[in-house]
């Protein structure tokens, strides 16, 4: 977790972390774990609404902050179906790019990141905007570009094409 980095601990090894009641495995790609995650039915189905698919099978690496159902369920009544719409790919295309980050951005990183900011450190989203992440206590907190707030409840879990942090709520652009 990033609490544990934040605390100078190493995050438990484990070869296959669970999210969503799933084991994620080093071995597979960002989308074909996430499929199976309980937790993240709702990303799933945006990502496959978007046509990102392809994108997050790819070399990558990429790192994405996973918001769960519960995070989607935050957002005003009627918000994710109306994303969905084929006529509002365009936007839900900029909400989910918004969470991924290039590269592989493990949580000891961002949080010498963090500390060598002097308390936060902006991250350039693929989308093009930025996220600023701080620590709350023992969290990894992000700021969107409208002031929203989410945290890292899970870190580190590794793919064969990058890595995700599993967050709270869903940032917007």
């Amino acid at each position: 977790m990033f609490a544990m980095a934040a605390a100078g601990l190493s995050p438990m090894a484990s070869a296959q972390p669970v999210v969503g009641g799933a084991p994620m495995y080093p071995t597979r790609d960002i989308i074909d774990n996430a499929v199976n995650s309980a937790d993240h039915t709702t990303l799933v189905a945006a990502v496959k609404a978007a046509g990102l698919v392809d994108t997050l099978k790819g070399k990558g690496p990429f790192t994405v902050f996973a918001p769960t159902n519960a995070a989607f369920a935050k957002l005003p009544a009627g918000t994710v179906d109306n994303l969905l719409k084929p006529e509002n790919k365009g936007t839900l295309t900029a909400v989910l790019t918004y969470h991924v980050v290039p590269g592989k951005v493990l949580a000891a990183d961002l949080v010498k990141a963090i500390q060598a900011g002097g308390g936060k450190t902006e991250i350039t989203t693929v989308q093009g905007g930025k996220l600023t992440a701080s620590l709350m206590g023992n969290l990894v907190m992000l700021r969107d570009a409208k002031g929203g707030m989410s945290h890292v409840r899970q870190a580190d879990v590794v793919q064969s094409n990058g890595v995700i942090h599993v967050v709270d709520a869903v940032v917007l652009p």
